[in-house]
């Protein structure tokens, strides 16, 4: 199962396109974009909101870990650490004082904004049916996906800061994480969990893209610390990695079913792309899933194979893999395409299409479509910054590894 970050976006559907007034009329690059917005914010340890223009529902309001990690990480890139380090101190004082957890787990999602004393806020909304605020049952939980990026995100300031409080955060963080492996085959790392403290419920899937994230930072924290453990982590979500591969299609499934050994042969454009810049080697070996023409879509790639429109984010992604390469006019040819997505305040939109269906269905209301929108997103605006760069975000170089 792929990566669950837009958990709450089909309850809520595509709206409120306006963008925040302030921002100079020349469409800056993606860098610009990004150290822009998070100085506009106020200042000290902060997470930035997932989708600005958002003004109600389940997403306003809400910063998702995974798109603060990867902004953090573009920050990094762009030679801004003091920008991407207010990110990683709200990480770190999410890890230190969570309203309940103290084990070094994460939330799926903060509440945007800074990250004042006490408890660290997670996001809501109210609810006029329910007459009650609520909770996002997917931003309470803790995906290891999601804890991945936070790991990287940590490491890559860690390197660029030399402050080792956020290689401290990250160890404790991984350390949670390693509860999770699976021995039976094909092993691996389980998905986490989901909804409330006290009693969450366990996720038993394995996510390829998951695992890729995990391989990648379980062998940040090897290098960085010189502990070995780290290596066997590595090693037991790598060995997922290469049993998800499927060679009669030149793919890898997008991870298992619900009982976390069957595998879902679900195509997934993160499942293709991310092995190849996360894990030594796999570029060549697994060559073949960089000609992913199933889901190409227009000028760009779709989430899937359920297509209907270009992800912005993903279609980065594969610019930065092709570039990384060495096939600058293909990933060149890709970042137009990117960069046809910038709003009119430097902002990148998630998708071209109004709705963008990943082929998840939301797993707080199953009868509702997990999907993206034609609206501004941190996550899109953070992979075009990284691959504008051609920066490795699974390795802190610019190189494949």
């Amino acid at each position: 199962m792929a990566r669950i970050g837009l958990a709450a976006l089909g309850i809520f559907g595509a709206q409120l396109l306006a963008v925040p007034q302030g921002f100079a009329a020349e469409l800056p690059e993606a860098c610009s974009y990004l150290s822009g917005y998070a100085e506009t914010q106020a200042p000290g340890p902060k997470f930035l909101a997932s989708f600005p223009t958002v003004k109600s529902g389940p997403l306003q309001g809400a910063a998702f870990l995974y798109d603060n990690a990867v902004a953090a990480i573009a920050l990094v890139a762009c030679d801004k650490p003091g920008e991407a380090a207010q990110i990683g101190n709200a990480i770190l004082a999410a890890l230190d004082r969570d309203r309940y957890w103290h084990d070094g787990r994460l939330r799926n999602g903060y509440l945007a904004g800074p990250v004042g004393s006490g408890p660290v806020k997670l996001a809501g909304w109210w609810d006029a049916k329910q007459n009650m605020w609520v909770e996002d049952r997917y931003q309470v939980g803790s995906d290891n996906g999601n804890m991945a990026w936070a790991i990287l995100s940590l490491l890559a300031l860690d390197r660029a800061t030399g402050d080792h409080k956020y290689r401290d955060g990250a160890i404790r963080i991984g350390r949670w994480v390693k509860r999770w492996r699976s021995e039976p085959a094909p092993g691996g790392f389980a998905g986490g969990t989901f909804a409330h403290e006290p009693v969450p419920a366990i996720e038993k899937w394995k996510s390829t893209e998951h695992n890729t994230d995990l391989t990648a930072a379980f062998t940040g924290l090897a290098l960085l610390t010189g502990d070995k453990s780290w290596t066997v982590e590595a090693q037991a979500a790598r060995k997922f990695v290469n049993a998800m591969w499927r060679s009669e299609c030149g793919c890898f499934a997008v991870g298992t079913t619900e009982d976390g050994k069957t595998r879902n042969l679900f195509l997934a454009l993160d499942a293709q792309t991310w092995p190849l810049l996360a894990i030594p080697g796999a570029a060549t070996r697994y060559k073949a899933a960089m000609a992913q023409t199933k889901l190409r879509d227009g000028d760009g790639f779709a989430y899937s194979e359920a297509k209907e429109g270009m992800w912005t984010e993903g279609t980065a992604q594969m610019a930065l893999l092709l570039g990384l390469s060495g096939r600058d006019h293909e990933a060149d040819n890709f970042m137009k395409a990117v960069n046809a997505m910038r709003a009119p305040d430097g902002s990148y939109y998630a998708a071209n299409s109004r709705e963008l269906p990943t082929g998840f269905m939301l797993e707080t209301d199953p009868t509702q479509p997990r999907q993206y929108f034609h609206i501004a997103h941190l996550a899109a605006a953070s992979w075009a910054a990284i691959a504008q760069q051609r920066y490795n975000p699974f390795t802190g170089s610019k190189s494949l590894p």
